[in-house]
């Protein structure tokens, strides 16, 4: 941003550059769609060796991988005198900010004092005192807490003392002062945001693909942990989420579904914008001819949220019905995922339906893997405005979906949205499309219409450029520069008689050729 001397830091969570999805695509979008901008991006990873799985275009002018599970940073030094004891204060503040809502103490005051012992390269070994031990000790077998019934152990303390201390890592990541800060996903990626604005006054924008707080709890609910390790985290990920939703200066969710739930979750309405997510539809053209066999499709990440138990047990229903209909899955295992990839093909096996099923992988040519099927499926049960579903629709193909996050606006009336967890609902969804060619036709061309009216790339790409230029503090030269809605629209902007008026140069900067 030239007049303003601000670039953007975009910060991640396990996702882009180093994993493939629809997070990362959407980010790839962003930092492409915007060759003016300068991008610094800051992953948070597992050991900080993932490989980056993007080619990063020329405006990303630095990467860094920053390490949630690497070895551990700062010195080993330990605090001394006064410094023990304002660590000590700090840390039982936050701690009583978790689990004692009537103590009186603020949680956001106690993350800032910590991230100053971050900031100092001191925070990670002080987590790691005794003292940091004792104190969660006893502040957490206080008889009036709840949580004491639950009778901690030391290894449970000792269990929250090491997740702590990797959460709170991010806390220690720098972002350079002229930049506006964008966590793409609330939860750690806030962290170093929440640090810059308070510190460095950076500006904060935050947006939110799948609700990062829901899925926590989704997740903790099958983890191998203690009841007492998970209170304590779920109660740091609850304050966190929250906190963000507070100081962001601008929240973009991908739907209003996300807008909601972050309004309930203290985010100020007017400060938050919804801008959905696009996609180009020359790159994902229509279909063409269906497939001889019928085909179901699914696409995305082999992952537990995606939930393709639900998948393979409404695909085996099907085939009670249309023996002949196979399945087709496209996406990788992401590391650490192979466990789940062995469950679903025990549930086929025991299902008897593993000869229909095709592990396709990941696939570079997404819009022919939307072609080789009959209908696109997705079964998830947390999104946020996937695009899995959007592509589809560009492609022309009918889509059978789990109601979650945005996928209900969406597809609008353009496609089938059915209850998540229930393969008999799902089943009879797609069966009754296999059977109607008419309707398929139908859908398939109401959903291309639809991405066409209000799923553009260039839509999603403009209302983020608008936004970093707000955020950058670049005064706008115009009526076209207003608040994004999803009326605004290039066709729009082309069509009006100011910017016809406008000079070469000058209509090169409305569209964002310099700023």
């Amino acid at each position: 941003m030239p007049s303003s001397g601000r670039h953007v830091t975009m910060l991640t969570e396990g996702t882009y550059p180093h994993i493939h999805g629809g997070v990362s695509t959407w980010c790839d979008q962003l930092v492409r769609g915007m060759p003016e901008v300068d991008f610094t991006v800051v992953a948070l990873t597992g050991s900080g060796r993932e490989p980056v799985a993007w080619e990063l275009p020329a405006n990303v002018r630095s990467h860094t991988a920053f390490p949630l599970w690497g070895p551990r940073p700062g010195g080993r030094r330990p605090l001394l005198g006064k410094e023990r004891r304002r660590f000590t204060d700090t840390y039982e503040r936050f701690l009583l900010a978790l689990l004692d809502p009537e103590s009186g103490c603020d949680f956001a005051s106690a993350l800032y004092g910590l991230a100053e012992f971050a900031r100092a390269g001191r925070l990670s070994a002080a987590l790691r005192s005794e003292a940091a031990l004792k104190s969660l000790m006893w502040i957490w077998t206080m008889p009036h807490l709840a949580l004491s019934k639950a009778k901690p152990t030391v290894y449970d303390a000792l269990t929250v003392t090491d997740l702590l201390e990797h959460a709170l890592r991010p806390l220690s990541a720098r972002i350079p002062a002229d930049s506006v800060a964008h966590a793409v996903s609330s939860g750690l990626a806030t962290l170093p945001a929440l640090a810059a604005q308070y510190f460095d006054d950076v500006p904060f924008l935050l947006t939110e693909h799948g609700i990062y707080l829901r899925e926590r709890y989704l997740g903790y609910r099958t983890g191998e942990q203690n009841w007492p390790v998970k209170a304590v985290l779920l109660s740091f990920y609850r304050e966190l989420n929250t906190l963000g939703y507070r100081q962001a200066d601008l929240i973009t969710p991908c739907n209003q579904y996300n807008r909601r739930w972050e309004e309930r979750g203290g985010a100020p309405s007017e400060r938050i914008r919804t801008v959905y997510n696009g996609v180009d539809p020359d790159l994902f053209p229509h279909a063409g001819p269906e497939p001889e066999v019928p085909t179901l499709t699914w696409c995305g990440r082999i992952d537990p949220i995606k939930d393709l138990e639900t998948l393979i047990r409404s695909y085996a229903l099907v085939r009670a019905e249309l023996p002949t209909t196979r399945l087709r899955l496209y996406g990788a295992v992401p590391a650490g995922g192979e466990d789940y990839r062995t469950r679903l093909e025990k549930l086929a096996a025991e299902l008897g339906v593993s000869d229909g099923i095709s592990y396709e992988g990941r696939v570079s040519d997404m819009a022919s893997a939307y072609a080789s099927g009959t209908v696109v499926m997705l079964s998830s049960i947390s999104e946020g405005f996937p695009f899995s579903v959007i592509e589809a629709m560009s492609c022309g193909r009918a889509t059978v979906s789990t109601d979650v996050g945005g996928v209900g606006e969406a597809a609008g009336d353009a496609g089938i949205v059915v209850p998540p967890r229930e393969p008999a609902v799902m089943a009879e969804a797609a069966i009754g499309l296999l059977r109607d060619h008419t309707r398929r036709t139908r859908l398939g061309a109401a959903a291309r219409q639809r991405v066409i009216d209000e799923f553009t790339l260039h839509r999603s790409v403009d209302g983020f450029r608008r936004i970093y230029r707000e955020l950058a503090g670049v005064t706008p030269p115009g009526p076209a520069l207003a608040a994004f809605t999803p009326e605004h629209d290039w066709t729009l902007r082309l069509a009006s008689p100011w910017y016809r008026e406008l000079s070469d140069g000058a209509r090169a900067a409305t569209l964002g050729g310099v700023w």
